[in-house]
């Protein structure tokens, strides 16, 4: 393929020196669980390493091209909760802080009020009257959308939901607390104190997927505390993948994962390409 012998050819081969802070994360580039591991420098926002998988192996060419040196030089790591990349920072890496971005901890808050939506849903599906369920689907957005986002039928719709109570309403609450600890506007000391509450809370309110959370969230506060307390966020790296997922979308499917990791290096990578009368000049 011309992509992969353009990136062989121009991909910048200081790329891996003063890797300061970095992002990981995976991307699907196929169906039926094809994933490509990819590494971003946050300085330069441009994609330094990539490769197949999405397990900590997948890092290993990463840190073979980066050596012990290199490797030492990396102070933090942002990625999500998933075990394998924080073990092969770990591993190759002692030193860096893993950082895990806030926003997924929202993120989680949220399914988990969605996973109480649709129990709740299921259930009045069962009545002998469908008219309760309809209505009830029609709530999704009230519940999941940040409140100042809320169309007026929408606050409506959360009104009656509060007027009525119960678990529903108790995990609405859960998620909107969770995100607000996260809103920006503390310290990181009331941060921490903040979680914590909220994850002893979590643990008593006898929902199911907040009590899971909350061991989830205890489980990687470090990690969770390391990305408030330096300032960093997934963001870059999560912006990169969108950009991925429209080149891929484009292609209508690549086949091999070598293919689709040429054309991402080409689009987002280090490289400087110029046209044959540039070169000349």
């Amino acid at each position: 393929m011309i992509c992969e012998r353009v990136v062989a050819e121009e991909l910048d081969p200081k790329r891996l020196e003063n890797l300061f802070l970095v992002g990981v994360d995976e991307i699907s580039y196929r169906k039926h669980h094809n994933y490509l591991t990819l590494v971003t420098n946050h300085e330069t926002g441009k994609i330094i390493y990539g490769a197949k998988g999405k397990s900590a192996s997948s890092l290993d060419g990463f840190f073979n091209d980066l050596g012990p040196e290199r490797s030492a030089e990396i102070k933090a790591v942002t990625m999500d909760m998933g075990p394998a990349f924080a073990k092969a920072f770990t591993d190759h890496c002692p030193d860096a802080r893993i950082c895990l971005d806030p926003f997924h901890v929202v993120k989680l808050g949220t399914e988990a009020l969605e996973e109480v939506r649709k129990d709740l849903w299921r259930q009045m599906r069962k009545l002998p009257s469908p008219e309760y369920a309809r209505k009830f689907a029609g709530a999704r957005w009230a519940l999941l959308k940040n409140p100042g986002d809320l169309t007026e039928r929408q606050n409506e719709t959360l009104y009656q939901i509060k007027r009525t109570g119960g678990k529903l309403w108790r995990a609405y609450e859960m998620k909107e607390s969770l995100r607000a600890v996260f809103a920006g506007d503390l310290s990181n000391d009331e941060v921490n104190e903040l979680l914590e509450r909220w994850c002893s809370r979590a643990a008593r309110s006898r929902i199911e997927t907040f009590v899971r959370l909350s061991k989830t969230i205890r489980t990687h506060k470090a990690g969770i505390m390391a990305a408030i307390e330096l300032g960093v966020s997934n963001g870059r790296v999560e912006g990169l993948n969108t950009k991925i997922r429209s080149i891929i979308a484009r292609c209508y499917g690549l086949h091999s994962a070598e293919a689709t990791l040429a054309l991402v290096m080409l689009s987002c990578g280090p490289i400087d390409l110029k046209l044959p009368y540039e070169r000349a000049s």
